[in-house]
């Protein structure tokens, strides 16, 4: 049954091209990853080309990012727990974000991008503690089109294998997130011995 449903839309996608695309990504009812590759198989027909599917990509990202800071923003976490399961959200994903957020500040809004479960779900506490939407804006873009232009580079790589995009981006994935881990300890250290400058 699902497997038909994204044999479907993917079709449909196809047709809509960049459009299609952006739509995908800002519903977000098949994972982003697979999207983009899809997207990158498109690019490997010549349908569309890479540097217009990092842009829709990074365009339909960035709405869905948004509308789930504003969720934050003017609903709060209630309105979250009550509905977030409708938006792939459960409790545990968003109490995990708030950790970070909590424990990282504004600028994991960026790195947690490359971290699974937390990518998502950190936009709702950015939300939720009226961080400036300009900055959260320009942190996610910047998170947002490296993350785009890595599965739609292989999805063009894997050409009409695109679907085994689980099993080729496991390694990339690691690493993005090894970076990201590092990135966070160093971010978090700088951001602490500023701190107790400012202190002394």
């Amino acid at each position: 049954m699902m497997k038909t449903f994204i044999v479907a839309a993917f079709a449909y996608l196809s047709k809509l091209g960049y459009i299609g695309i952006a739509s995908a990504l800002m519903i977000e009812v098949i994972p982003s990853e697979v999207v983009l590759s899809y997207a990158g198989f498109l690019v490997s027909q010549g349908k569309i080309t890479i540097i217009g599917a990092v842009i829709a990509g990074t365009i339909g990202g960035l709405i869905a990012q948004i509308f789930l800071y504003l969720l934050g923003s003017y609903g709060g976490r209630p309105l979250l727990l009550r509905y977030g399961k409708f938006l792939l959200i459960n409790p545990k994903h968003l109490k995990k974000s708030e950790v970070w957020f909590d424990n990282y500040g504004a600028g994991v809004v960026f790195f947690a991008r490359f971290i699974p479960v937390i990518r998502h779900a950190i936009s709702i506490p950015a939300g939720i503690t009226k961080m400036p939407l300009i900055r959260f804006t320009g942190y996610t873009i910047a998170a947002i089109i490296p993350w785009s232009f890595l599965f739609i580079y292989l999805g063009k790589t894997l050409g009409n294998n695109w679907h085994q995009i689980n099993q080729v981006s496991g390694s990339y994935v690691k690493v993005a997130l090894v970076f990201a881990v590092i990135a966070i300890g160093l971010y978090f250290t700088i951001k602490t011995v500023r701190q107790n400058k400012v202190k002394m």
